[in-house]
């Protein structure tokens, strides 16, 4: 039994070496934010290359073919819109000067995104960085006790969105 589990290690470890398995997704990052209370939201998201994604203006994105994901324990409110704990998917929709995040509460993976099932849809501040983006990069920026800021860097593209604890 001990020689088979070990043959299988090896062969995947081949396999991923020469190149035959192919690993079609990239791997996911997370950046969080930790309120004065301690609740933590966190969004996990592709950090895909600027070079192989292509963004429409007034359509919806999502990096890397899948959405990202605004996990919060806590309820938030985004512009207006009150967005209660739990998971949910976020999209950007690319405008030429100004994009939307949008939260939307199907979080089914592989499904298409539906306009219906959005719970929040914010314009995003927009600033030109100095230097461009190699890949996406999201993080969060805590600008007060209950005040987290998203940042979405994308080429030379920066915009961000407050949510802030309910």
């Amino acid at each position: 039994m001990l020689m088979r589990v070990l043959g299988a290690v090896l062969l995947c470890q081949l396999a991923t070496a020469t190149g035959l398995a192919q690993d079609s997704k990239q791997e996911d990052a997370t950046t969080t934010c930790t309120f004065e209370d301690g609740a933590e939201i966190s969004v996990r998201y592709i950090p895909v290359e600027n070079n192989k994604e292509k963004i429409q203006n007034g359509r919806v994105w999502a990096p890397g073919g899948s959405p990202m994901v605004l996990f919060t324990p806590a309820a938030l409110i985004l512009e207006k819109s009150q967005i209660p704990a739990g998971a949910f998917s976020l999209y950007l929709i690319p405008q030429k000067d100004r994009w939307i995040l949008v939260v939307n509460k199907n979080v089914n993976a592989g499904s298409k995104y539906d306009e219906r099932q959005d719970i929040a849809r914010a314009p995003m501040e927009m600033g030109q960085l100095g230097e461009p983006t190699s890949t996406l990069e999201v993080s969060f920026g805590r600008m007060g006790p209950r005040d987290c800021s998203l940042r979405v860097y994308f080429g030379k593209t920066g915009g961000w969105a407050e949510f802030l604890e309910k």
